[in-house]
């Protein structure tokens, strides 16, 4: 179940390995909170314009927030957050005249505001 949303400057487009990063993401989002990689979900989402900082434009960023359902202690989902931002940094190659803000949020979603459904026999036709 986890989603996953990641935000990223329209400059690293041709710089960061997304289906890579989600590839490699998901296993280790499974692991941390004891689910499985077939419940994950990612979400690129490509920002054409940035304001970071004093507004310059040689900064890019990459946000990356992981929604789980509720009842994660707080150390499980520090480290977890802290594992997928030493992740992405492998995944974000050099973009030459930028400098890097990269960061993750890992949220709650309420239990019982949560509703999904799975359609099995679409996901095999």
């Amino acid at each position: 179940m986890p989603h996953i949303t990641v935000d990223y400057s329209d400059v690293l487009t041709d710089t960061f390995d997304r289906r890579g990063f989600g590839r490699a993401l998901h296993p280790l989002v499974a692991k941390a909170v004891d689910g499985s990689v077939a419940a994950c979900k990612t979400r690129f989402r490509r920002a054409e314009e940035c304001v970071i900082a004093d507004g310059e434009t040689d900064i890019a960023m990459v946000h990356v927030e992981v929604a789980l359902l509720s009842g994660r202690t707080p150390e499980v989902k520090g480290e977890l957050s802290r594992s997928v931002l030493q992740l992405l940094r492998g995944y974000v190659g050099p973009t030459p005249g930028h400098a890097l803000h990269a960061s993750v949020d890992v949220s709650e979603l309420d239990r019982g505001c949560y509703s999904s459904h799975h359609d099995q026999e679409a996901a095999t036709a």
